[in-house]
C-alpha cells in the first residue's frame, strides 16, 4: 500500500484521521460494505501498536513482537495512507490541515485519534519516570523496565495509582497491580515483604456495581490497601514520596504524602491538543469530540463522526468499545453519504478483561445502563481461567486477523465460544 506525503490540496470522500484501532477498523468495514469508496487515512506513525497486549507482553505472557506491526501492513486494500499528522481541524470549511502543510478536504470526516497521556500534569513525574522505583506500563518505552523493576522488587511499599480523568482500558491500573502482587507473593518466602496500596482518584474500584463487588473481594483476598478519592498530583523522586490530593465527602480537599519503594503511575489523559483546541471539541471537559451517544455523529457538524478514545461517547475507553461502535458509525456514515436517516444505534457496549491473577480474568462486559452483559452466556462477574485463555491466546489473534480487517461482529464471533466456556466449568473458587 503506497503512502503519500507533501504539501498541496486534495479531496477525499471519506477522510479518517487516526490509523489506530478505531481508524483502521472503520476503514476496513467501510471498504467491505462499499468497495471502491474513496477512503483516506491520515496517520503519521510507521508502526501500529496492539496496546491491549502491552501488559501481557511485559508480564511475559505474550511475545513483544505480537504487539506491533508495520502500519503499512494494516492499511486496508483500497484505502490511501497519508503519512502525516493533523495540525488543525476546520469543520466549517470541511478540511483538515496537516503538519506538512497539506489541505485535505472531505465529504465526511471520521476522527479516531485516540487520546494523549499528560505525564507533565503530575509534578516531578516526567523527570522521575524510570528512576527511583517509578514505573508505568502506559509508556511502551518503559514496559520492559517496569516489569524488571517489579520482578526485582526487594520489598517495601508498592503504590499503584489511577487518575481522576477517563483513561484507556480503565481496568489496566488494577491488572498491573494484581499481576505484580502475584510476583511479590511468589518471592515472599525468600524474605521479600511488601505492602501494596492502590490509590485511586475515583470513588470506587470499578464503575459497574457488580464488577466492583468482585474486585473488592480480589483486593481484600490479597490484603491490598485501597485508598479511594486519592489523586496523584506530585512525585518527589529522590525522596520516593508521592503526593495525593484527597477529596472526601464533608471535607475540603487536602494533601496526603505517602512514601514508596515502588510507584506504578497511570498518567492523566485527555483528547489530543489538536482536537481539544478545535471546534469539534467539548470545551473544558477533556476536549473530547462532541458526538451523539447513539449515532456517533457530531452534534453540530453532520459530516463529522468520531469513535473510540477521542470521542465523548459516555462509556469505557477500550478496544471492545470500538468493536461495538465501528459498525454503528459505518452504517450511519454511509447513510449520511446517501442522504438517508441515521438508524443504527450504539448501546454503549464495552468490555474490560480484568486480569486478577496469572490464571484468572473477569471478562467485565456492560452497556450504557452499567449492567453486566455476557457474550459467553456465563456469569461475567466471576474470575475464570477460560477468560484468561481468551484474553491471552484468543484476543491477540482476533485483533490482527478479524478486528482490523473489518471481519469481526462481536456477537457472531464470541457466542460460538460459549459452549466451550461452559464445558470447562471455568469459575474459580473464591478463597
Amino acid at each position: 500500500m503506497a503512502h503519500l506525503k507533501g504539501g498541496g490540496q486534495r479531496h477525499h470522500k471519506v477522510l479518517i484521521v487516526g490509523g489506530g484501532s478505531g481508524g483502521i477498523t472503520v476503514a476496513s468495514q467501510l471498504l467491505r460494505a462499499s468497495p471502491g469508496l474513496d477512503v483516506a487515512i491520515l496517520e503519521p506513525a510507521a508502526v501500529h501498536e496492539y496496546q491491549s497486549g502491552w501488559i501481557l507482553a511485559g508480564a511475559g505472557l505474550l511475545p513483544y513482537e505480537a504487539t506491533h506491526r508495520p502500519e503499512s501492513a494494516v492499511i486496508p486494500a483500497g484505502a490511501v495512507w497519508i503519512q502525516d499528522r493533523a495540525t488543525a481541524f476546520e469543520p466549517e470549511a470541511q478540511r483538515v490541515i496537516t503538519e506538512a502543510g497539506e489541505t485535505l478536504s472531505y465529504d465526511v470526516l471520521v476522527v479516531a485519534m485516540g487520546l494523549q497521556l499528560n505525564w507533565s500534569a503530575i509534578k516531578g513525574l516526567p523527570e522521575g519516570l524510570g528512576h527511583h522505583g517509578i514505573v508505568s506500563n502506559y509508556s511502551y518505552a518503559h514496559i520492559a523496565a517496569t516489569w524488571e523493576t517489579i520482578r526485582g522488587f526487594q520489598g517495601g511499599t508498592a503504590l499503584f495509582t489511577h487518575p481522576a480523568t477517563p483513561i484507556k482500558c480503565g481496568g489496566a491500573p488494577q491488572k498491573v497491580m494484581y499481576l505484580a502482587d502475584d510476583i511479590f507473593q511468589a518471592t515472599s518466602g525468600v524474605g521479600v515483604n511488601t505492602r501494596v496500596i492502590f490509590c485511586s482518584a475515583l470513588a470506587q474500584l470499578y464503575p459497574v456495581k457488580a464488577y466492583n463487588a468482585t474486585v473488592e473481594r480480589v483486593a481484600a483476598r490479597r490484603g491490598i490497601e485501597v485508598l479511594l478519592r486519592h489523586n496523584l498530583i506530585e512525585v518527589r523522586p529522590e525522596e520516593q514520596v508521592a503526593v495525593f490530593e484527597v477529596r472526601q465527602e464533608g471535607r475540603d480537599p487536602f494533601r496526603e504524602e505517602i512514601s514508596f519503594d515502588l510507584l506504578h503511575v497511570v498518567p492523566p489523559m485527555a483528547a489530543p491538543d489538536v482536537v481539544a483546541q478545535s471546534p469539534l471539541a467539548i470545551k473544558g471537559q477533556g476536549g473530547w469530540v462532541d458526538v451523539d451517544r447513539l449515532t456517533c455523529q457530531h452534534k453540530r457538524f453532520a459530516d463529522v463522526f468520531a469513535l473510540g478514545d477521542v470521542s465523548s461517547l459516555p462509556t469505557a475507553k477500550s478496544l471492545a468499545a470500538i468493536r461495538g461502535q465501528a459498525p454503528v458509525l459505518v452504517a450511519n456514515l454511509l447513510a449520511q453519504l446517501d442522504g438517508r436517516p441515521l438508524e443504527a444505534h450504539y448501546d454503549g457496549y464495552t468490555a474490560c478483561p480484568l486480569i486478577t491473577s496469572f490464571h484468572s480474568v473477569v471478562m467485565a462486559e456492560f452497556d450504557y445502563n452499567l449492567q453486566p452483559v455476557s457474550s459467553f452466556l456465563v456469569d461475567p462477574t466471576q474470575e475464570r481461567w477460560s477468560m484468561w485463555l481468551v484474553e491471552t491466546r484468543v484476543f491477540p489473534w482476533v485483533y490482527w486477523h478479524r478486528v482490523l480487517m473489518g471481519r469481526l461482529h462481536e456477537s457472531r464471533f464470541l457466542k460460538p465460544f460459549a459452549p466451550l466456556v461452559r464445558w470447562f466449568g471455568l469459575a474459580l473458587k473464591e478463597s
